[in-house]
């Protein structure tokens, strides 16, 4: 078999979607040694998280270019059995495709991004869904939603589960305090969020909690650690972190390289994600496997994949937030609990698991593409 996998995200920053790929190719060398993989690429420096026998094509950053032109050229070039993309596939394609749909929060809540956002993920995504010979998401909750926004049948929707990397483990909370200070100069001891700067992931009410935390527990000595990329989000956030009564207590990293996010998981006393909208949420996973001890939204695909390994509160509500994390930082047993439970969850999600799972749809899929090849070509 032959597939091609856009991995254009790839030394981009891309956070999620740069994690996904990179190590779904991973998996794939490692599971699927007769099979043969392109991967479309645009940075430079990308060839180097691509695995070795992989070949590697440059395709433009520039996304219209991609996908109007540079895509379909390598495809025709390559003849691969599929493509897999995540999101929008290429205008014209001569292979099937696979699409990665990880959520659909720019139909559901369009509030979150830019109005041009809104409109080119609705006619990019809708086209390539409607194309697709199947469409993986993340969780449940996402299929249910991708069937009932694109009334596509449920059969078409494969779940495969993200996961989280052997990098992301248990380390000692001081030497890792030691390491955020040297080179991210943040003090410790802190509460930590992880996600880019943008509305739905709620760093504006989580710097509302905190503030009335230490309001309501002015013994705490905590600090608040907002790590993510600035979006168009970035400047409400950080505007809200000046207004509050405690902006010298809340810091923003920007983006952190994975070499240093385990040491930033690590460690926080407490690690909280009140995202309004998740397709899955790999943060929650991270800081589970680092030990952390986790508080997150109650809504979407988070209850789903924390699992009862987290607390859980309306994201929504200041009241219950600041309660969440109260209990968490001044119960110690309850914290250690959680943190044992959170490690065990995240051991369940492997990447090589994600990679077998996405491998078995190739297959199927390029099987069906044969098959009917096969056909056409006994009726000429």
């Amino acid at each position: 078999m032959r597939f091609s996998i856009d991995a254009h995200a790839i030394g981009r920053n891309l956070t999620g979607n740069e994690v996904y790929v990179r190590n779904l190719l991973a998996g794939f060398a490692s599971l699927d040694v007769e099979s043969e993989f392109f991967a479309y690429v645009s940075e430079p420096g990308a060839e180097r998280d691509v695995p070795a026998g992989f070949r590697c094509r440059r395709v433009s950053s520039n996304p219209f270019v991609r996908l109007g032109l540079d895509l379909s050229a390598r495809l025709r070039e390559d003849r691969p059995d599929l493509i897999h993309v995540q999101y929008t596939a290429p205008l014209w394609c001569p292979c099937p495709i696979v699409v990665s749909v990880h959520d659909v929060s720019f139909l559901e809540h369009p509030e979150y991004f830019p109005r041009a956002r809104v409109l080119q993920l609705g006619f990019t995504v809708r086209r390539t869904v409607e194309r697709a010979a199947r469409v993986l998401t993340t969780s449940e909750f996402s299929a249910r939603q991708l069937a009932r926004q694109y009334s596509i049948a449920r059969e078409k929707i494969t779940v495969v589960p993200c996961a989280v990397s052997s990098a992301f483990r248990p380390i000692a909370q001081e030497t890792a305090r030691a390491r955020v200070r040297q080179s991210l100069g943040v003090p410790a001891p802190y509460l930590l969020m992880v996600g880019d700067l943008q509305p739905r992931k709620n760093q504006t009410g989580l710097i509302a909690a905190f503030e009335q935390l230490l309001r309501d527990q002015p013994h705490l000595p905590h600090h608040l650690v907002l790590t993510g990329q600035d979006n168009f989000f970035a400047s409400r956030a950080k505007e809200a972190a000046r207004q509050s009564s405690v902006p010298h207590r809340i810091h923003f990293t920007g983006f952190v390289p994975d070499s240093e996010l385990p040491y930033l998981y690590a460690g926080c006393d407490l690690f909280v994600f009140p995202s309004l909208y998740e397709g899955f949420g790999m943060p929650i996973l991270e800081a589970m496997a680092c030990g952390r001890a986790v508080v997150c939204s109650n809504t979407t695909a988070t209850v789903e994949v924390a699992d009862g390994a987290a607390i859980t509160c309306d994201p929504t509500s200041t009241a219950e937030l600041v309660r969440a994390m109260r209990d968490v930082l001044v119960d110690g047993e309850l914290r250690a609990l959680m943190e044992r439970l959170g490690v065990k969850r995240a051991a369940r999600f492997q990447w090589k698991d994600t990679a077998a799972k996405t491998l078995t749809v190739y297959h199927e899929v390029a099987a069906v593409r044969r098959r009917s090849r096969s056909a056409a070509s006994v009726r000429r």
